[in-house]
């Protein structure tokens, strides 16, 4: 029983530490005038999942929305609450849960090139996702939001998840890769 409780510390504990190093992530960020900055919340994002695996990776997101959701400031820009989930951005910062999960399945599979694969996948959620709240929202076309708020981030995003990976796999690898990350 010991054992199990001292596992449950673990996984709550590093929860709580990947949402709030996804925020101090989020406050790295470069604005620009179509209201969605350049940020490293989706390295963020990708290191939590990969990291924690699909379930503490995903709760980890989904404890930083909530946060951010009830007005404390961890979104970019220093922003909180539900307007800045409503507003232009917010598709994005819902769309990273689906992001971790992903990032955490393929990290489950134990292989570089299908983990990083499920990890775009996750991106592209996260894209699409954002771009759909902001075409709404701008009340532009799906396809123009695309290009104005998906486009220009992708490569930099790509290579985020890239580097997650790699950094999540080599602090897994000399940690021993507890049971915890498994999930």
């Amino acid at each position: 029983m010991y054992q199990a409780q001292k596992i449950q510390t673990k996984q709550i504990v590093l929860i709580g530490l990947f949402a709030a190093i996804i925020a101090i992530l989020s406050q790295i960020a470069l604005p620009l005038p179509i209201n969605v900055p350049v940020t490293l919340q989706t390295f963020a994002v990708a290191l939590c999942g990969y990291f924690l695996g699909r379930k503490n990776g995903s709760i980890a997101v989904i404890v930083y929305v909530i946060l951010g959701a009830v007005g404390l400031p961890v979104f970019s820009g220093w922003k909180g609450g539900l307007s800045a989930i409503s507003g232009f951005t917010g598709g994005f910062i819902y769309g990273f849960i689906p992001m971790a999960f992903l990032c955490g399945q393929g990290m489950k599979l134990n292989r570089r090139i299908p983990a990083i694969i499920f990890g775009i996948a996750g991106l592209a959620c996260t894209h699409l996702l954002g771009a759909l709240q902001y075409s709404i929202l701008a009340k532009i076309s799906f396809g123009k939001s695309l290009m104005t708020v998906s486009l220009p981030f992708i490569v930099k995003d790509i290579v985020s998840v890239i580097f997650a990976y790699i950094i999540s796999a080599e602090v897994q690898k000399r940690l021993g890769k507890s049971d915890f990350v498994k999930n």
